[in-house]
């Protein structure tokens, strides 16, 4: 009976330090996943409309924008990436994840992301990008004062400016044709105070208005034969099928002026736009602050572009036996995109 006791003693002692050293193996391996820098780790999502020149370039500048600030993946930043390709369900089932894995922040990139990252919590802070306007997408309550777990940076183009800029390429222009997404109201905000401007400059504007990416080449045709020139919004479903809708205007010599430059390269004329790079790198100083603590969604105003940069797509020019001025081309970006 001794004996058995003391073996019960020992076997007790060894499955105690059996889970000292389990104990201390769970340790060595989070300290393993431990940012290497030996600080705080940040979890961030981040989650895309779909997939186009100017979203990709704003994801691009926030994790850019984040390195910048000494917040890196790899070292003490785990991101998940994710592109909901324009549908609605797979925003909601993203998101969702993000707020059940409690992630640290929410990078949103264009309005109807964002918009549902808002409803969906108003706890884990949310910083935006490529959004015209966060007051009117009833993000915020003021652009200048959130007061909400929203904040970020606003892709407001100089609509003006790139009206008189269609009237310079296109001076024999009368109307303007533009097509957009009925859900989406950025787009609208810019259609809404392009026709007011091209209205005062004595031009008529004819809309058309799509639900999805296959509606456009029927819009297009639709509008072709009554307009001079087109003006396109930063409309996320135009943009990304830029190819889709320049195939016609261009076939009518019907130049289109962007209102950004990613939309150039699928066959757009010219812009005077914002550079999404830029706009996302902002967006990710804007995030690193919140991470670290320095401020608060509610508390930061909403950001403006701080570049905007002339382009102009040579091969739609050549196409269309359009001459650019030269006091345009002396402060543009030129780009080429010959078909192979």
């Amino acid at each position: 009976m001794i004996k058995s006791a003391k073996l019960k003693k020992l076997s007790l002692a060894v499955a105690a330090m059996l889970a000292a050293g389990v104990i201390s193996g769970c340790g060595g391996d989070k300290k393993a996943d431990a940012p290497k820098s030996g600080g705080k780790a940040y979890s961030v999502g981040v989650v895309q409309l779909v997939e186009h020149p100017a979203l990709d370039a704003a994801n691009k500048g926030f994790v850019d924008g984040l390195k910048k600030r000494g917040i890196e993946e790899g070292k003490n930043l785990k991101l998940d990436q994710q592109n909901a390709q324009a549908d609605q369900s797979n925003l909601k089932n993203i998101v969702t994840r993000f707020v059940n894995n409690k992630v640290d922040l929410i990078y949103a990139i264009a309005t109807p992301a964002a918009q549902t990252v808002a409803n969906t919590t108003r706890t884990i802070p949310v910083v935006g990008c490529a959004i015209t306007d966060y007051e009117s997408a009833k993000l915020v309550e003021k652009n200048n004062k959130p007061n909400t777990n929203v904040t970020g940076t606003s892709d407001m183009n100089p609509i003006r400016e790139q009206v008189d800029l269609l009237l310079k390429l296109v001076p024999q222009a009368k109307t303007i044709g533009t097509i957009y997404s009925s859900s989406e109201i950025n787009s609208e905000i810019q259609v809404k105070l392009m026709t007011e401007y091209a209205v005062s400059k004595g031009l008529t504007v004819e809309t058309a208005t799509i639900s999805t990416v296959n509606d456009l080449q029927q819009a297009a045709q639709s509008l072709v034969g009554k307009v001079d020139a087109f003006y396109e919004p930063t409309d996320n479903i135009v943009a990304s099928a830029m190819p889709t809708l320049s195939a016609v205007t261009t076939a009518a010599k019907k130049p289109i002026i962007c209102a950004e430059p990613g939309m150039i390269a699928g066959g757009g004329l010219a812009t005077y736009g914002i550079d999404y790079y830029s706009l996302g790198t902002q967006a990710g100083s804007m995030a690193a602050d919140i991470l670290e603590g320095k401020s608060k969604p509610q508390d930061m105003p909403v950001q403006t572009a701080a570049t905007l940069s002339v382009v102009v797509n040579k091969d739609a020019a050549d196409a269309m036996g359009i001459t650019i001025p030269e006091d345009v081309m002396k402060d543009a970006k030129v780009v080429s995109e010959k078909k192979k």
